[in-house]
């Protein structure tokens, strides 16, 4: 085999090796700490407007916490629950409310019983398109369906960005 020949071969073995290797990797989009306090930010203003005294959690693509706000008043269970409550939407890729109708429809549903899961309404997936890069729950408000809403509303403030 001629030198140009190997050499041919070699360049043409590392081409193709270069291209695996690239094919294996992943782009994604995912929140920016100033979007995702942002997001925090609006839907606890929102629900303290109302005078809830609620906390908010945001997280990640990987279910971590971007963002966290006690809020002035709140209960000691509101930071944890709007943790849980966002990590289930993110999991679940569905709002916690709709997790918890499948709960009360499918009481059997052992998912529920998974550490950091809650059957509670007040949190929303964030998603761009289809694909879910976080979640923001909230808790404290009288009711799930009005931490729901405080949720809706920071994802609202960023809706442009989601794109």
């Amino acid at each position: 085999m001629s030198s140009r020949h190997l050499k041919f071969v070699a360049a043409s073995l590392a081409c193709a090796l270069a291209t695996s290797a690239n094919a294996q990797l992943l782009t994604e989009k995912s929140l920016s700490a100033a979007t995702a306090l942002a997001i925090a930010q609006t839907a606890y203003d929102v629900c303290v407007q109302q005078g809830y005294h609620v906390s908010v959690n945001v997280v990640g693509r990987e279910g971590q916490v971007l963002v966290s706000i006690r809020g002035d008043g709140s209960s000691p269970h509101t930071l944890e629950n709007s943790l849980r409550k966002a990590y289930t939407a993110r999991t679940f890729r569905v709002s916690s409310g709709e997790f918890a109708q499948r709960v009360k429809d499918n009481p059997t549903l052992g998912v529920v019983h998974l550490p950091g899961v809650i059957a509670l309404q007040g949190a929303l997936p964030i998603k761009i398109g289809e694909d879910v890069i976080g979640a923001v729950g909230v808790s404290g408000a009288p009711g799930g369906d009005k931490d729901e809403a405080c949720s809706k509303a920071g994802i609202d403030k960023v809706s442009a960005q989601l794109i």
